[in-house]
């Protein structure tokens, strides 16, 4: 069997590093600085003439586990209804071979909650949103239209947006169901609703929170708190998925013919500290899939955080995101886990 694992931490540190390089050193215009010119941060927010926050810049989404796996506690994982719960395991078993990215498609609301680079333009009736991966834009319209009653179903929604004091809230609704809310699998339906409140705390940090409610996939309502930092004295790159040339090795189940006890899984049970890594990269993969890492067993299934593992052998572990290796001293010890991408390993230590 071969397969491709989608490596979207590399997709997203290399982007970032890429970016750097175009116009390197080429000062932001206009934005605050500090008395050896670097950029101020934590300045005051800049305000629009009409008083409003300005949103306006360059702009990437912190790193953090929420774009592989929108759920963090396998427990958590029942606020999926029933069906959903069901494809979701699908795309667990098929090895994640729909993904959208995977086959260059947009990713709809993942978007919104995918950690990279993009450009806020503002003006008093409506704010467009442009994505360096995969050169997508959205528009947020604050003219007192209303969401569409009957919506033709798109890739991104339509978005309206109003202001509750300093806060913009932005309500997106038309979403076809083609996409994920995340890379693990989840999916939504085309009656997803998604309510966003940008806060901007100061000139270089912008407090985001995202809540889906789908009536046909969610027993309640999914919120996530997540922050925004300004990018200076850089630019975004043409980022373009192309070809789809790899898509036809994406075929087969995860199925390895491996079974193990549970008393041999029930050794890896416990939480995992990040310490380092084989590669300047480690600390954004560790950033993505997360400092801490919890290992539970649940009906006789390993799961990392909420994401379940497949057992390889008997220490290594396919997962979403990465594959997973424990480490045994010579006295049968579990003492650590490293977690691989191609552009390295994120290596944690097992806490007491």
């Amino acid at each position: 069997m071969r397969r491709r694992t989608v490596s979207l931490p590399a997709v997203i540190l290399i982007t970032a590093t890429s970016a750097a390089a175009q116009w390197i050193n080429y000062p932001t215009p206009g934005i605050p600085r500090t008395a050896d010119g670097k950029p101020n941060l934590t300045a005051p927010a800049p305000r629009t003439a009409e008083g409003k926050p300005d949103f306006s810049g360059l702009w990437a989404q912190r790193l953090t586990p929420y774009g592989l796996d929108v759920i963090q506690d396998p427990k958590d994982e029942s606020i999926f209804l029933p069906a959903a719960e069901a494809l979701f395991k699908k795309h667990l078993s098929d090895f994640r071979r729909d993904n959208p990215f995977s086959h260059c498609l947009p990713g709809g609301p993942f978007n919104m909650v995918f950690p990279g680079m993009h450009r806020i333009i503002q003006s008093p009736t409506v704010v467009a949103l442009f994505y360096e991966f995969g050169g997508l834009h959205r528009e947020v319209f604050l003219d007192g239209r209303q969401l569409p009653k009957d919506p033709n179903p798109t890739w991104l929604g339509y978005s309206v947006g109003r202001w509750d004091g300093d806060t913009l809230v932005v309500e997106t609704a038309g979403f076809n169901d083609r996409t994920w809310l995340d890379m693990a699998g989840h999916p939504h339906s085309e009656q997803l609703r998604v309510t966003e409140r940008f806060r901007r705390i100061d000139f270089g940090h912008i407090q985001h929170q995202i809540t889906f409610e789908d009536p046909q996939t969610l027993t309640k309502p999914l919120t996530l708190s997540l922050v925004i930092d300004y990018a200076p004295d850089t630019e975004m790159l043409e980022s373009i998925c192309e070809n789809e040339r790899d898509s036809a090795h994406e075929v087969g189940k995860v199925s390895t013919g491996v079974e193990l006890g549970s008393a041999i899984l029930e050794r890896y049970v416990g939480t995992y500290e990040f310490r380092g890594g084989s590669s300047a990269l480690a600390a954004g993969i560790a950033g993505f899939m997360g400092r801490t890492q919890t290992v539970a067993l649940i009906d006789g299934t390993l799961y990392l955080n909420a994401l379940p593992l497949i057992p390889q052998s008997e220490t290594r572990f396919d997962s979403t995101g990465a594959a997973a290796e424990f480490i045994v001293d010579t006295n049968g010890s579990v003492t650590g886990l490293i977690l691989s991408q191609t552009e390295g390993d994120a290596k944690y230590d097992r806490k007491p």
